[in-house]
């Protein structure tokens, strides 16, 4: 039975690769922002049911109103009554905000504080902050699949200065690229043990279900883990996330319309599941077409009251 599951496991990751390429800047949240961002010009028709979702989310630069609520899946849903995670904090500063992404369930932000707080406890300074959520969650414009349900959080490998970071030097910092050049591993240079120790650490957090890193990293953390092997089943393996790591959290008992990811596997996946991300194939897939851009007719119901909501 082991094996079948394992042939299925590279099967469906196969079929998600093609649809990407294992570049480590393919998916840059990293990207420079701006000091000066210029408003979205108006839709000519946001009523058609043409209109791709993530035009209509992006131009909203404020939550909904109400209590809050994650509705629908990780990549496929939005967010009501959000909280914004401060800009600069004891122990953590935001990237990026000119990207207005510093949004969340209020079971992220206490995340996000929590984290911070405990990466002191193992040698880090505080954290950079990237992407959480827009206002209203939803599809964004650029970077992301996920990140819709205010549920998503990107840690930057870079540790935070001592000093509060300047607007220029929040926008345009190039983030710590921690994976060799030929993908195959951790860049010895810069790679530390801390890194190891930051991501059990906010594995070992009860409320995440899950954490994307570069295959290398993983690599990197089935090597250094140790006797303690539990919290690696929630790290897996995926594109890009050279330069940061990805958190999900659960679903929040008062968020009955969130649709909870699948629970990670009961291994600590350094085998054979691991392997596949190096194959050549895997690394250097082939370009497939673009999937089509989703509607609110894709999201659930409740995603169109609160994108249209003042």
């Amino acid at each position: 039975m082991r094996a079948v599951a394992c042939v299925l496991a590279v099967l469906f990751l196969a079929a998600a690769s093609s649809a990407v390429a294992q570049e480590k800047h393919l998916i840059d949240p990293m990207l420079p922002g701006s000091l000066n961002p210029e408003p979205l010009p108006p839709l000519q028709n946001p009523e058609a049911p043409s209109t791709p979702a993530k035009e209509l989310f992006a131009r909203k630069s404020t939550p909904s109103p109400g209590l809050p609520r994650s509705i629908g899946g990780h990549s496929n849903g939005c967010l009501a009554g959000a909280l914004p995670l401060p800009i600069t904090g004891p122990t953590w500063q935001v990237m990026r905000p000119s990207r207005n992404r510093n949004w969340g369930n209020p079971q992220l932000i206490r995340f996000a504080e929590r984290l911070a707080k405990n990466a002191k406890k193992v040698g880090w300074n505080g954290l950079l902050v990237g992407d959480m959520s827009q206002p209203r969650g939803g599809p964004m414009l650029s970077d992301h699949t996920s990140h819709q349900v205010g549920l998503d959080v990107d840690i930057w490998f870079t540790p935070m200065p001592n000093h509060v970071q300047s607007r220029e030097e929040r926008e345009f910092s190039s983030g710590t690229d921690v994976v060799s050049p030929d993908l195959l591993d951790v860049d010895p240079e810069v790679w530390t043990h801390r890194h190891t120790a930051l991501i059990r650490t906010a594995a070992q957090d009860p409320v995440v279900v899950r954490i994307l890193v570069n295959a290398a990293i993983k690599k990197a953390l089935c090597r250094e883990a140790g006797a303690d092997r539990t919290w690696l089943s929630k790290v897996r393996p995926w594109y890009g996330h050279a330069e940061h790591f990805h958190v999900q959290i659960a679903c929040p008992a008062d968020s009955a319309e969130c649709k909870p990811p699948a629970p990670p596997p009961s291994s600590d996946e350094c085998g054979q599941e691991l392997d596949f991300w190096f194959k050549e194939t895997t690394l250097h897939p082939p370009p497939s077409k673009p999937k089509p851009a989703l509607t609110l007719a894709g999201l659930p119901p409740a995603c169109k009251q609160i994108v249209k909501a003042p």
